[in-house]
């Protein structure tokens, strides 16, 4: 081995040099386009949560009442406001149940028949579904599936619900 030292060319050092300067600004202009596509997926989630319904526990009877609630809903930058309903009663043990009103046959709004022709019944106008107080479809008509559950919370005598799941797993 030699104890020369290599010299670096002009043509080497200008090389070296406009290929770091490019590669520092390169970095300087991605990094903001990085940090704008992978920030939303940093940040913590609230998933699980309870939603505040608004209504009171004690007002809430053994026949269906629909309950209409609402809550700010972010994805990513964009803020908007997310309205659902739930059928709210209490069953026979007391228990609040809360139903989904969205039916299983093609999505349409099912609503409770006090009276008349389906009467302590909900109803889909869509395709003629029914369901039983409970949530279960009634045989013979087009849904093939229960009503969906809230899973539901009471917090200083007012009714929070949470996600919905399929009717079987909350009792």
């Amino acid at each position: 081995m030699s104890n020369k030292k290599q010299q670096v060319s002009r043509r080497q050092f200008l090389n070296y040099t406009l290929t770091g300067v490019g590669g520092f600004m390169a970095a300087g202009m991605l990094a903001p386009m990085v940090r704008f596509a992978v920030d939303p997926v940093l940040k913590p989630q609230k998933a699980g949560d309870f939603i505040a319904t608004g209504t009171e526990v004690s007002s809430i009877t053994n026949t269906p009442t629909r309950v209409d609630f609402s809550y700010e809903q972010v994805d990513a930058w964009y803020k908007s406001t997310v309205s659902k309903t739930a059928w709210v009663y209490k069953d026979e043990k007391g228990d609040i149940v809360a139903l989904s009103p969205i039916c299983k046959h093609l999505g349409c709004i099912v609503e409770w028949k006090k009276e008349g022709e389906h009467a302590n019944q909900y109803y889909c106008p869509c395709h003629g579904g029914l369901y039983s107080k409970n949530g279960d479809n009634v045989p013979g008509t087009p849904p093939l599936a229960p009503l969906d559950q809230y899973k539901t919370n009471v917090k200083d005598g007012v009714l929070y619900l949470g996600e919905i799941v399929p009717n079987q797993e909350v009792k």
